[in-house]
């Protein structure tokens, strides 16, 4: 026990270490210098150096050194660590080659004759080139090399608590294959990588960075039983909504647990960790391409200005806040009228942004007293406007409130944001507003109306909306509640087997609605490419799976029936609007003629007459007069548990 304990005192601070101090590398990298020019002479003459070639070897040596040293430093050679080299450094050594062959050949040409004992050959030069930097490579491959060689020995010393299991990784992604390479260096993870499935073809039988290609994607059920693997690793990077699928079906009738790395895209600080793997989501299935945000056009858009965000604790709206902190604001104002939200978004961001000034103010859009003194005190210069009523069956039942919030509430903030001269006001609206069939969707197409009417009233303010569909995870959404149901036991509620609906993750979400607003001109609608619609069933079959059951199995799925307001599919752009390319290929402007302000400040105020007295059975009847393409329905507004999309 004193001898292993002895070993281990050894190996935890190995004596050798000592020879990769800075001065050590330089001491070492000098040698390697200093004998490539050698050799260098000595091949160009076959080992037989002539004493007068030999002189002006010895002369030349101390310059030459001193130049390449500097193209070192110059190419950044020694700011990276020796044990992480690899192919990205690789032309940093490039570099570092071609700064120390051109002033050699400059000073082969330009100096005098009565100085040629400093010219050196050009066969010497292109050979010591490649042995000096080639030796320098060599001595960080070879320190790499003796890195990893002791890790592997010190974790071999280290008593094992639990026997590693077998992970088999999928797609051979720069991410995959570095987290992979992790696991093997620290043995506290307890898994052992055993290989690669990957479908190239000219991959096959390969062997990746060390680990052996077992096979393709077809082969998964002989691998998983030959190999015994405990589960699977997927790689975001190569990973096809339809592949995981097929991966999740196949491992699940083995009982074999599935996992995902995140892509390179979603890691911001650019790093790949074992720590990031994690359970395959709902998104994954349903992924898309990455949004890519011009964050420049956005940065010129927000830094240094006033930034107010209503609905802050609302899902959109607390994601806009945090999306919005990063493009330097001066000061970023949280308006909300429910305190708990408003308190939640608002510790997270000082957190995350100490730096950041942060107002929170408890306000309802609807008050315009309380409205006017909070813009002329604050003077924002961007308004994004994401306080509303969402839950559609709610808002069938209370369809004053939908009149009162997203309706009266747009025009009352809207019109003293154009009345305080604030530069840009973007209302965040639906694709229920789309020949809507609801309170919620008729009162959002009615607050577009009332946004369209405010830019031609005030020059000052750019006053535009956003149109998109179902945002994944938001409150009241269809996966909270399939999630909530799955936990129950089930069933899981769904309204019609055909239904569609397009779906966006929050961030997504947030992130094309500001670039829609520094892009956006006024009286602008603009429309968000949400994808491919989603069944509703499908989602549930899938979320039922990802969680272990069997959709219609031990877990089952119950058809609901459409509830009043809901459609089969949703559409993003009204019949008649024109719809035009932006410079986001995920964003659209879409242009309808609406119809005169006078008509539109009628309908308001009846509404608004309607909604104070109570007179909900009016409401809808009074939207169609200014809505000729809405589809209301009559029916039970009973809210019920069932999916709310």
């Amino acid at each position: 026990m004193i001898v292993d304990q002895v070993r281990d005192s050894v190996f935890s601070d190995p004596p050798w270490t000592k020879l990769y101090s800075r001065a050590t590398q330089l001491a070492m990298d000098g040698i390697v210098l200093a004998v490539a020019f050698v050799i260098s002479y000595q091949l160009r003459f076959e080992f037989d150096v002539p004493e007068s070639n030999l002189r002006r070897a010895l002369i030349q040596l101390p310059g030459v050194v001193i130049i390449q040293f500097s193209a070192l430093f110059v190419a950044g050679v020694y700011k990276f660590i020796w044990r992480y080299v690899g192919m990205a450094e690789l032309r940093t050594f490039v570099r570092a080659v071609i700064y120390a062959i051109i002033p050699i050949l400059v000073m082969r040409v330009a100096i005098p004759s009565d100085f040629a004992i400093f010219r050196v050959p050009f066969s010497i030069i292109m050979m010591d080139a490649v042995f000096a930097f080639g030796g320098i490579l060599a001595l960080r491959v070879i320190r790499r090399g003796i890195y990893e060689r002791y890790e592997r020995l010190v974790q071999q010393r280290r008593p094992q608590v639990r026997k590693r299991k077998p992970v088999l990784l999928i797609g051979a992604g720069h991410s995959g294959l570095s987290a992979i390479r992790e696991a093997q260096r620290r043995a506290e993870l307890d898994i052992e990588p055993v290989g690669i499935i990957d479908d190239m073809p000219t991959h096959q039988g390969a062997l990746i960075h060390g680990f052996k290609v077992l096979g393709t994607s077809t082969e998964l059920p002989r691998i998983l039983e030959e190999y015994e693997i405990d589960h699977v690793i997927v790689s975001a990077d190569e990973a096809e909504p339809e592949t995981l699928r097929r991966i999740l079906k196949t491992c699940e009738q083995k009982g074999v647990k599935v996992r995902i790395l995140p892509g390179m895209h979603e890691i911001i600080d650019g790093t790949v960790s074992m720590s990031r793997i994690r359970d395959i989501q709902i998104e994954d299935l349903l992924r898309r391409d990455p949004i890519r945000l011009d964050e420049q056009v956005v940065r010129r858009f927000l830094a240094g200005r006033t930034a107010i965000v209503t609905g802050a604790g609302g899902s959109i709206g607390s994601e806009l806040c945090r999306q919005i902190a990063r493009f330097h604001v001066s000061r970023l104002i949280l308006l909300e009228r429910a305190e708990g939200a408003l308190f939640a978004i608002e510790q997270q961001l000082r957190q995350l942004w100490p730096d950041l000034r942060i107002e929170a103010v408890v306000a309802d859009v609807g008050d315009e007293r309380r409205i006017r003194s909070i813009l002329e005190r604050l003077r924002p210069q961007v308004i994004f406007h994401a306080a509303a009523h969402k839950h559609v069956p709610m808002m069938q039942s209370n369809p004053g409130e939908a009149v009162k919030n997203n309706i009266l509430g747009t025009r009352v903030i809207g019109r003293l944001a154009g009345e305080c001269r604030v530069d840009a006001f973007v209302l965040i609206s639906t694709d229920k507003a789309v020949n809507p069939s609801s309170i919620m969707g008729g009162s959002k197409r009615i607050a577009e109306l009332v946004v369209q009417n405010l830019d031609r009233q005030f020059e000052n303010t750019r006053f535009l909306a956003v149109r998109f569909g179902n945002v994944m995870g938001s409150n009241g959404s269809v996966i909270p509640i399939f999630q909530k149901q799955i936990e129950r036991g089930g069933p899981v509620t769904v309204t019609h087997p055909e239904m569609t609906r397009y779906f966006m993750t929050i961030p997504e979400a947030a992130q094309l609605v500001l670039e829609a607003g520094a892009i956006g001109a006024g009286g602008d609608l603009m429309i968000l490419d949400m994808g491919e619609p989603v069944k509703i069933l499908d989602l549930a079959k899938d979320m039922i799976t990802l969680s272990g059951h069997k959709p219609f199995g031990d877990l089952q799925i119950v058809y609901t029936g459409l509830r009043p307001g809901e459609k089969m599919f949703e559409k993003l752009e009204i019949e008649g609007e024109h719809i035009e390319r932006t410079s986001n290929a995920k964003i659209f402007v879409g242009q309808v003629n609406a119809p005169p302000k006078e008509t539109v400040d009628r309908i308001i105020e009846h509404l608004a007459e309607k909604a104070a007295l109570g007179l909900d059975g009016e409401i809808a009847p009074t939207m169609a007069q200014i809505l000729p393409e809405a589809e209301f329905a009559d029916g039970d507004r009973t809210v019920t548990d069932s999916v709310l999309v």
